[in-house]
């Protein structure tokens, strides 16, 4: 992993109590325009997941600037925490570090330390083409804008090429870190975030969902029972999940609640109790814990 002299400091979030919110925002016409299918969103749950955290939203976007400005802008002042993947390189079609910049109102400069990482990488690279670096060659003088961020960006380091991603927070507490579109660069770089600003979160509350295989009845019938739990059980959420061709069980619904354990617990027999009041017919529990 390519190290970054210069510890992280902690983002300043403005309920620290509180886990902040994760999402997730991709960004290229790739994906919208189907030439490329999205890999993060799997990815990134898996990541989370494996640290007892869960995504809470995740947005695609298109390369215009204006979207992605009013896009980061909200994250920004949301207090959430949020990984923007693609956009920061520095061809005409890479908008997202002007835009973040826009969307923080702040100028855009070259970070120090990250040029001096994309300088040791042009280094590299002609070491292992046998030829001589020429710092100020054209080309390698327009590399350096990959080093361009917002003022005040700290940096994530990037262990496939140097070139590093770079972290913002807003005045409203939201936190973006910025990497970019290539999986085998954006997941290492998205797992040193976690690791160095919100392994105090790490499974600091466990997370469990209980839920009910339902035959024979309709959404529209069970709307009433979902509504109560959630009323009277602080701390669930209740979900219903149909299908209609589902391999194994056909036509049914998945019913359930999440949320703390011990919350869980309490809301999930009063669930089924509820369910029994409908004469509903009842299939294989399931049981998901993180």
């Amino acid at each position: 992993m390519t190290s970054i002299q210069t510890p992280p400091q902690p983002l300043k979030h403005p309920h620290p109590e509180e886990r902040p919110h994760f999402g997730l925002i991709i960004v290229g016409d790739e994906i919208l325009s189907g030439k490329r299918a999205d890999k993060h969103m799997p990815r990134v749950i898996e990541l989370l997941g494996e640290r007892g955290l869960q995504l809470d939203y995740a947005e695609c976007l298109g390369d215009v600037p204006e979207r992605i400005t009013a896009t980061l802008r909200r994250a920004f002042a949301s207090g959430d925490a949020a990984f923007c993947c693609g956009g920061i390189g520095a061809t005409p079609d890479d908008h997202t570090r002007q835009c973040a910049a826009r969307a923080l109102g702040v100028p855009l400069e070259l970070h120090p330390q990250a040029e001096r990482l994309i300088r040791e990488r042009m280094q590299d690279i002609a070491r292992e083409q046998g030829t001589t670096y020429e710092p100020d060659r054209p080309d390698n003088i327009h590399r350096l804008n990959m080093g361009v961020f917002p003022q005040g960006a700290q940096l994530i380091p990037n262990p496939y090429n140097k070139i590093p991603g770079f972290s913002c927070a807003g005045p409203g507490g939201g936190a973006v870190h910025f990497v970019p579109g290539f999986p085998v660069m954006a997941w290492p770089m998205i797992e040193w975030v976690l690791e160095h600003h919100y392994a105090h979160l790490f499974r600091q509350a466990a997370y469990e969902e209980k839920s009910v295989i339902v035959f024979g009845s309709m959404e529209a019938a069970l709307t009433p029972l979902m509504e109560e739990i959630e009323r009277v059980h602080a701390g669930v959420k209740v979900f219903s999940l149909p299908s209609v061709d589902h391999p194994e069980y056909g036509r049914h619904i998945e019913l359930g609640v999440k949320g703390d354990p011990a919350a869980v617990a309490a809301a999930y027999p009063v669930l089924l109790a509820g369910l029994h009041g409908f004469n509903a017919q009842l299939g294989p529990e399931l049981v998901r814990k993180t």
